[in-house]
């Protein structure tokens, strides 16, 4: 379901010494995949660790529309799935509220059945462009059936013959990427897509781990052809999904940019098509130490130490970008505490997230007194160590939980309060962020529309 239509603003106010050690909700892109793929596999998949933000639980109630059986038993879940192959036809509209990955991923998978499917979001899923995934599946013979411009509501319906294809994918997108992979798996022959530049492979990995057949080569210039055989025999395994490291970012940047923060985030994951906040931040004088490395289903994992920094300005290389992009809002966030300017570049991507996050972040960044300027793809940010004369600003985060975050964030260092307009669909991605956020000495107050809880 999507957030409360009733706003609630949240105010947050500069903290001192935030210390404490925390553990950050199951990955995000982990978790949709988990689900998704238990539910399409044979035989019982047990997850641990799941994210249960409102963009997951909409996967998961999409895979129950089509036949799988998901539950939640203690503390992890149990997904019955239904078999490669045989999801059923959804009787009801399948509605992805705010969770473009779920949506997109999902018409992947259903795309090449030869039944109806229809999809619907909220407002903000909405005005995103589906045209990316949608055009590799009219050539797999996919009928489509959509609003302007290829937005939702969207209307599949697959043919009796769907036929493999090889996709070049246009731009660096981990979920166009996965959504043509899982459109192959009911595809007979092999389906091939290649990546000019390599995305997070949680797909990848996550379909060997559930017994598909699929190789993967890389050229000299990094390009990634990947093929996978269609129509395999899937089967449930466990699962235990390692902390998002999208959510991390968060505490991990208040814990640079606040004074005294001394602070250890666990079980964090450290796929490298994931770390390009922390490499950056490192790079910009940030004391992170990564301690505890480990495995967990064949993903490392490792912890997290942070302390209090004296960040300075860096240009941050654009073929960052794809390892990143939804890091940027709170990157923002850290230089505008740097010495000097921080220039990003490549940032086409955040023009068509949950909202434009680009114009979203410079707006916001502006309205708190922070010096910077947006380009067509780009944003630079001019800081000020300390704080010194920033905030005093309400950000519109335009239904966009990163951005709510981000911003709250901000506030925690700055001379003045910083608000935001709307505080609910945080739970979309990070229902904890206000209780973590509490337990580490941040000052964020709700309001009444949150009863009046403060963190």
């Amino acid at each position: 379901m999507s957030h409360s239509s009733v706003p609630s603003p949240a105010t947050a106010r500069k903290s001192e010494n935030l210390s404490g050690t925390i553990r950050v909700p199951g990955d995000k892109s982990i978790s949709h995949r988990s689900l998704m793929f238990g539910g399409l596999a044979s035989g019982e998949t047990l997850i641990s660790g799941l994210l249960e933000g409102e963009d997951v639980l909409a996967t998961g109630r999409a895979m129950e529309a089509m036949g799988a059986k998901v539950s939640r038993e203690g503390g992890r879940w149990r997904v019955v799935g239904t078999g490669n192959g045989a999801l059923l036809e959804p009787n009801e509209t399948l509605d992805f509220g705010n969770a473009g990955t779920g949506c997109r991923l999902t018409m992947g998978l259903v795309g090449p059945y030869h039944m109806t499917t229809r999809f619907v979001g909220d407002a903000s899923l909405s005005r995103r462009p589906m045209k990316r995934v949608l055009d590799p599946l009219r050539q797999m013979g996919v009928a489509v059936e959509a609003e302007a411009g290829d937005r939702l509501p969207v209307t599949l319906r697959g043919p009796k013959s769907p036929a493999p294809i090889t996709y070049r994918v246009p731009v660096a997108s981990a979920q166009v990427k996965s959504a043509v992979l899982l459109a192959g798996l009911n595809v007979p022959g092999v389906t091939t897509v290649v990546e000019p530049v390599m995305t997070r492979d949680h797909t990848e990995k996550m379909l060997a781990g559930f017994g598909a057949t699929l190789e993967v080569e890389e050229d000299a210039d990094g390009v990634r052809t990947i093929r996978l055989e269609g129509q395999p025999e899937l089967a449930g395994r466990t699962i235990d999904v390692p902390g998002d490291p999208s959510s991390a970012a968060f505490p991990l940047v208040a814990g640079l940019i606040v004074p005294g923060a001394d602070i250890v985030i666990e079980n964090v994951l450290m796929n490298p098509t994931r770390t390009g906040l922390i490499t950056t931040l490192q790079e910009m004088g940030g004391q992170i130490d990564i301690v505890n490395w480990r495995d967990a289903g064949g993903e490392d994992v490792a912890d997290l130490q942070v302390r209090f920094s004296d960040l300075k300005g860096i240009t941050v290389p654009p073929q960052r970008a794809p390892s990143m992009i939804d890091e940027y809002p709170v990157l923002a966030v850290a230089a505008a505490f740097a010495e000097g300017e921080t220039v990003m570049d490549g940032l086409d991507e955040l023009r068509v997230k949950e909202s434009d996050r680009l114009a979203a972040v410079a707006r916001g960044l502006e309205r708190n007194g922070v010096d910077c300027t947006e380009g067509e793809a780009s944003l630079t940010v001019r800081g000020a160590p300390g704080g010194r004369g920033l905030g005093g600003g309400t950000v519109e985060t335009h239904l966009d939980h990163r951005i709510a975050m981000a911003f709250l964030v901000l506030g925690l260092a700055t001379e003045k309060p910083v608000e935001i307009d709307d505080s609910n669909m945080v739970a979309t991605s990070f229902p904890q962020f206000f209780d973590l956020m509490g337990e580490l000495g941040a000052e964020i107050e709700l309001s009444a529309a949150r009863d009046g809880a403060k963190s």
